[in-house]
Protein backbone atom coordinates (compact mmCIF):
# COMPACT_ATOMS: atom_id res chain seq x y z
CA UNK A 1 0.00 0.00 0.00
CA UNK A 2 1.53 3.54 -0.92
CA UNK A 3 0.50 6.38 1.24
CA UNK A 4 1.84 9.75 1.54
CA UNK A 5 3.00 9.51 5.67
CA UNK A 6 4.03 12.90 6.26
CA UNK A 7 -0.22 13.90 5.07
CA UNK A 8 -1.83 11.06 6.93
CA UNK A 9 0.00 11.84 10.14
CA UNK A 10 -0.86 15.53 9.63
CA UNK A 11 -4.52 14.58 8.91
CA UNK A 12 -4.58 12.32 12.14
CA UNK A 13 -2.74 14.37 14.26
CA UNK A 14 -5.64 15.82 16.56
CA UNK A 15 -8.11 12.57 15.74
CA UNK A 16 -9.00 10.74 18.60
CA UNK A 17 -7.55 7.27 19.36
CA UNK A 18 -10.77 5.46 17.90
CA UNK A 19 -11.12 7.94 15.35
CA UNK A 20 -7.34 6.80 14.43
CA UNK A 21 -8.45 3.16 14.32
CA UNK A 22 -11.23 3.90 12.47
CA UNK A 23 -9.56 5.57 9.62
CA UNK A 24 -7.03 2.27 9.47
CA UNK A 25 -9.76 -0.19 9.44
CA UNK A 26 -11.64 1.89 6.63
CA UNK A 27 -8.49 0.84 4.32
CA UNK A 28 -9.86 -2.29 4.04
CA UNK A 29 -6.86 -4.12 3.38
CA UNK A 30 -5.69 -7.10 5.78
CA UNK A 31 -5.11 -6.06 9.37
CA UNK A 32 -3.95 -7.62 12.68
CA UNK A 33 -3.73 -6.13 15.83
CA UNK A 34 -1.00 -6.86 18.73
CA UNK A 35 -1.20 -7.56 22.14
CA UNK A 36 1.86 -8.46 25.16
CA UNK A 37 -1.04 -8.42 27.54
CA UNK A 38 1.16 -5.89 29.77
CA UNK A 39 -0.41 -3.96 32.77
CA UNK A 40 -2.18 -2.01 30.29
CA UNK A 41 -3.07 -3.69 27.44
CA UNK A 42 -6.56 -3.60 27.71
CA UNK A 43 -6.49 -0.01 26.66
CA UNK A 44 -5.87 -1.32 23.05
CA UNK A 45 -7.76 -4.90 22.70
CA UNK A 46 -10.75 -2.39 23.51
CA UNK A 47 -10.02 0.55 21.38
CA UNK A 48 -10.02 -2.03 18.71
CA UNK A 49 -12.99 -4.31 19.62
CA UNK A 50 -15.40 -1.20 19.96
CA UNK A 51 -14.95 -0.41 16.19
CA UNK A 52 -14.85 -4.56 14.64
CA UNK A 53 -14.66 -7.85 17.03
CA UNK A 54 -13.34 -9.88 14.18
CA UNK A 55 -9.83 -7.76 13.81
CA UNK A 56 -7.51 -10.94 14.56
CA UNK A 57 -5.52 -10.04 17.49
CA UNK A 58 -2.34 -11.29 17.86
CA UNK A 59 -0.47 -12.82 21.25
CA UNK A 60 2.74 -14.30 21.34
CA UNK A 61 3.07 -16.05 24.54
CA UNK A 62 6.66 -16.45 25.18
CA UNK A 63 5.92 -18.94 28.36
CA UNK A 64 7.85 -16.82 30.67
CA UNK A 65 4.64 -14.45 31.44
CA UNK A 66 3.35 -14.57 35.44
CA UNK A 67 -0.03 -15.91 36.38
CA UNK A 68 -1.31 -12.77 36.96
CA UNK A 69 -0.71 -12.01 33.11
CA UNK A 70 -2.73 -15.45 32.17
CA UNK A 71 -5.36 -14.74 34.48
CA UNK A 72 -6.02 -10.91 32.93
CA UNK A 73 -5.84 -12.11 29.58
CA UNK A 74 -8.45 -14.84 29.85
CA UNK A 75 -10.80 -12.16 31.36
CA UNK A 76 -9.93 -9.75 28.52
CA UNK A 77 -10.42 -12.09 25.93
CA UNK A 78 -13.88 -13.04 27.16
CA UNK A 79 -15.11 -9.86 28.44
CA UNK A 80 -14.33 -7.84 25.15
CA UNK A 81 -14.95 -11.15 22.97
CA UNK A 82 -11.54 -11.01 21.62
CA UNK A 83 -10.87 -12.46 17.74
CA UNK A 84 -7.70 -13.99 19.95
CA UNK A 85 -4.99 -15.64 18.00
CA UNK A 86 -1.75 -17.17 19.89
CA UNK A 87 1.15 -17.78 19.25
CA UNK A 88 4.07 -19.54 21.22
CA UNK A 89 7.33 -20.86 20.58
CA UNK A 90 7.95 -23.88 18.98
CA UNK A 91 9.95 -25.29 22.13
CA UNK A 92 8.73 -25.14 26.07
CA UNK A 93 10.08 -22.98 28.24
CA UNK A 94 11.26 -25.43 30.52
CA UNK A 95 13.46 -27.41 27.60
CA UNK A 96 14.99 -23.99 27.36
CA UNK A 97 15.96 -23.11 30.73
CA UNK A 98 17.83 -26.80 30.64
CA UNK A 99 18.94 -26.39 27.31
CA UNK A 100 20.32 -22.73 27.57
CA UNK A 101 21.38 -22.38 31.57
CA UNK A 102 18.55 -20.10 32.53
CA UNK A 103 17.05 -16.87 30.85
CA UNK A 104 20.24 -15.03 29.44
CA UNK A 105 20.68 -11.90 30.96
CA UNK A 106 20.87 -8.36 28.78
CA UNK A 107 24.43 -8.21 29.07
CA UNK A 108 25.03 -11.88 26.87
CA UNK A 109 23.81 -9.90 23.82
CA UNK A 110 24.11 -13.51 21.68
CA UNK A 111 22.46 -15.60 24.20
CA UNK A 112 19.88 -12.30 24.99
CA UNK A 113 19.58 -12.16 21.13
CA UNK A 114 18.85 -16.05 20.40
CA UNK A 115 16.82 -16.04 23.48
CA UNK A 116 14.49 -13.29 22.00
CA UNK A 117 14.88 -14.78 18.56
CA UNK A 118 13.12 -18.12 19.99
CA UNK A 119 10.41 -17.06 22.13
CA UNK A 120 9.24 -13.30 20.38
CA UNK A 121 10.66 -13.19 16.74
CA UNK A 122 9.97 -16.02 15.47
CA UNK A 123 6.74 -16.92 16.89
CA UNK A 124 5.53 -13.45 15.67
CA UNK A 125 6.91 -14.40 12.22
CA UNK A 126 4.77 -17.17 12.05
CA UNK A 127 1.97 -14.65 12.94
CA UNK A 128 3.05 -12.39 9.72
CA UNK A 129 2.74 -15.68 7.47
CA UNK A 130 -0.56 -16.67 8.97
CA UNK A 131 -2.34 -13.48 8.12
CA UNK A 132 0.15 -11.25 5.91
CA UNK A 133 -1.40 -7.73 7.28
CA UNK A 134 -0.98 -4.82 5.55
CA UNK A 135 -1.33 -2.93 8.72
CA UNK A 136 -0.50 -3.54 11.73
CA UNK A 137 -2.52 -1.52 14.81
CA UNK A 138 -0.18 -1.21 17.82
CA UNK A 139 -0.23 -0.31 21.18
CA UNK A 140 3.11 1.64 21.11
CA UNK A 141 3.78 5.23 22.82
CA UNK A 142 6.10 7.63 21.79
CA UNK A 143 7.16 8.46 25.29
CA UNK A 144 8.10 4.74 25.95
CA UNK A 145 11.49 4.53 24.33
CA UNK A 146 14.15 5.96 21.94
CA UNK A 147 13.14 4.04 19.23
CA UNK A 148 9.58 5.14 19.20
CA UNK A 149 10.52 8.92 19.58
CA UNK A 150 11.44 8.44 15.63
CA UNK A 151 8.18 7.21 14.61
CA UNK A 152 4.58 9.11 14.64
CA UNK A 153 1.33 7.67 14.28
CA UNK A 154 1.38 6.04 11.42
CA UNK A 155 4.85 4.74 10.30
CA UNK A 156 6.31 1.55 7.75
CA UNK A 157 7.92 -1.23 9.44
CA UNK A 158 11.13 -2.73 8.36
CA UNK A 159 9.31 -5.67 6.95
CA UNK A 160 6.92 -3.25 4.92
CA UNK A 161 3.82 -3.60 6.81
CA UNK A 162 2.30 -0.43 8.01
CA UNK A 163 2.12 0.48 11.35
CA UNK A 164 -0.86 2.51 13.33
CA UNK A 165 0.12 3.22 16.64
CA UNK A 166 -4.39 4.92 18.19
CA UNK A 167 -2.64 6.35 21.22
CA UNK A 168 0.96 7.00 20.32
CA UNK A 169 0.69 10.21 21.73
CA UNK A 170 -0.98 9.61 24.90
CA UNK A 171 0.53 10.34 28.24
CA UNK A 172 0.51 7.73 31.21
CA UNK A 173 -2.13 9.68 32.67
CA UNK A 174 -4.40 9.10 29.84
CA UNK A 175 -4.14 5.58 29.75
CA UNK A 176 -4.90 5.18 33.41
CA UNK A 177 -8.08 7.69 32.88
CA UNK A 178 -8.94 5.67 29.81
CA UNK A 179 -8.47 1.96 32.39
CA UNK A 180 -10.62 3.43 35.11
CA UNK A 181 -13.43 4.91 32.82
CA UNK A 182 -14.34 1.29 31.01
CA UNK A 183 -13.51 -0.20 33.99
CA UNK A 184 -10.85 -2.39 32.21
CA UNK A 185 -9.06 -5.42 34.28
CA UNK A 186 -5.17 -4.42 34.40
CA UNK A 187 -1.99 -6.45 34.90
CA UNK A 188 -0.41 -5.51 37.71
CA UNK A 189 2.70 -7.60 37.55
CA UNK A 190 4.75 -8.57 34.40
CA UNK A 191 7.46 -9.20 33.47
CA UNK A 192 8.12 -9.57 29.59
CA UNK A 193 12.23 -11.61 29.69
CA UNK A 194 13.00 -9.94 26.04
CA UNK A 195 12.75 -6.30 27.57
CA UNK A 196 14.03 -6.84 30.92
CA UNK A 197 13.35 -3.42 31.84
CA UNK A 198 11.28 -0.15 30.77
CA UNK A 199 13.20 2.01 27.68
CA UNK A 200 14.18 -1.13 26.20
CA UNK A 201 12.38 -2.95 22.76
CA UNK A 202 11.60 -6.45 23.04
CA UNK A 203 12.80 -7.00 19.15
CA UNK A 204 9.05 -7.07 17.41
CA UNK A 205 8.83 -3.57 16.88
CA UNK A 206 12.75 -3.07 15.77
CA UNK A 207 13.55 -6.50 13.59
CA UNK A 208 14.07 -6.68 9.74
Amino acid sequence: MDLDLDNVNASLRDKSAGEIVRWALGLQVPTISTTSMGKNAAVMLHLVSEQDKKVPVIWVDSGYNLRDTYVVAERLIEKLDLNMHVFSPQMTSERRNAIMGGVPTVDEEERHQEFTRQVKLEPFGRALDTFKPEIWLTGIRREETEHRKTLDIVSMDNRGIIKVAPIFNWSDDDVEDYMERFELPTCRHYFDPTKVHDGRECGLHTAA
